[in-house]
């Protein structure tokens, strides 16, 4: 049995009647329609085909119809219609992500919270992996005389700052010149080759009066180049899920918390998704806990070179066009966002 465009009309409008109500819709519902010129009796008999193929599907409790996940494959993949976003909409992303541009992680952690704010839907955001990521500079700054903090500043705009406890005194000159030294030893390398280079087997004779300082920096400097490889995972608008009437049943809820709490599970399998925009609907996510849930996600890039991910989790009735549209259009400023820094960076070399 073939789709006919009669049929693929009724299941559009019993789409987008769902997504907008969470209600089974009936035949009498859509005979009402303008767009749908045909007789209650004929669109029961098409629902009643659609069901049979699988594209619907028919609550116990209700003589209505609701859509299947194959239905809203088929949405996603030929129906549905983008959204073109409100400058409001267009302004709040704008806003909230340039105002955190100077700061890397920041600007990915505004990311999520606006996408949350704009979908009303649990959102995240992923940082990419650093195995490529290029060191820019490392500076030493005197605390007071036991404490000194070490600043990496990578290509990317990542910044990690940590606390060293010196065994040995030091001066502010001794800093400059280890600072200097490590920026001319690291600088361009990826942090996974200067995992693999220490510089104190590097150091000359004559200034060997450094050392001592070097093995109380090095140690921790190896340690935070290993913390910046790690992907860091944020999470906005977890109790969103209250307000999905899927949801209002309080152990479906906790289900749904649960399973967004396992963070390293989560950020392997938003790892091992493709890049670009990849919407997976119910029954297509491998897990079972997924399984009445959608995932949208989409790769943002850095620089031309390091890919993150940012999206949304919900209920399988989502309004996919317009949140794939948000989604969409917040990449592209998030890249055009890198795009700038990475450029205001080299003008300023």
């Amino acid at each position: 049995m073939e789709l006919s465009e009669r049929k693929l009309k009724i299941l559009q409008a019993i789409i987008s009647d769902y997504v907008r109500t969470a209600e089974p819709v009936g035949s009498r519902t859509l005979s009402k329609k303008p767009e749908l010129d045909y007789s209650p009796a004929t669109i029961r008999n098409e629902m009643a085909d659609l069901e049979e193929m699988g594209y619907l599907t028919h609550p116990h409790t209700s003589a209505g119809r609701v859509p299947s996940d194959k239905a809203y494959r088929l949405y996603v993949n030929a129906l549905m219609e983008k959204k073109e976003l409100s400058r409001e909409e267009k302004n709040i992303i704008a806003e909230r992500l340039h105002s955190a541009t100077d700061e890397f992680e920041k600007t990915i952690e505004h990311a999520a919270g606006v996408l949350s704010e704009i979908t009303n839907l649990t959102s995240f955001a992923l940082t990419p992996k650093k195995n490529e990521d290029v060191l820019k500079f490392i500076n030493l700054l005197p605390v007071d005389e036991d404490t000194v903090v070490l600043m990496i500043v990578s290509e990317s705009g990542k910044v990690s700052n940590k606390a060293v406890h010196m065994s040995v005194p030091y001066t502010e000159e001794n800093l400059q010149l280890l600072s200097k030294t490590m920026t001319y030893n690291y600088k361009g390398k990826t942090i996974s080759q200067a995992l693999t280079n220490n510089i104190i087997a590097n150091f000359e004779t004559d200034i060997v009066a450094m050392s001592g300082l070097a093995e109380d920096v090095m140690p921790n400097f190896m340690k935070t180049l290993e913390d910046m490889l790690n992907v860091n995972l944020y999470m906005e608008g977890l109790t969103n899920i209250f307000d999905i009437p899927e949801y209002s049943d309080l152990s479906k809820a906790r289900s749904f918390i649960e399973m967004l709490s396992q963070k390293e599970e989560l950020t392997r399998k938003l790892i091992e998704r493709e890049d670009g925009i990849i919407v997976t609907i119910g029954e297509e996510n491998p897990e079972d806990i997924m399984q009445d849930c959608s995932l949208i996600t989409a790769s943002y890039h850095v620089d031309g070179k390091l890919v993150g991910k940012i999206g949304v989790i919900g209920p399988t009735r989502m309004k996919y066009g317009e949140v794939t549209s948000i989604i969409e259009y917040l990449t592209d400023n998030l890249n055009n966002t890198f795009k700038l820094e990475s450029g205001g960076n080299e003008e300023n070399e």
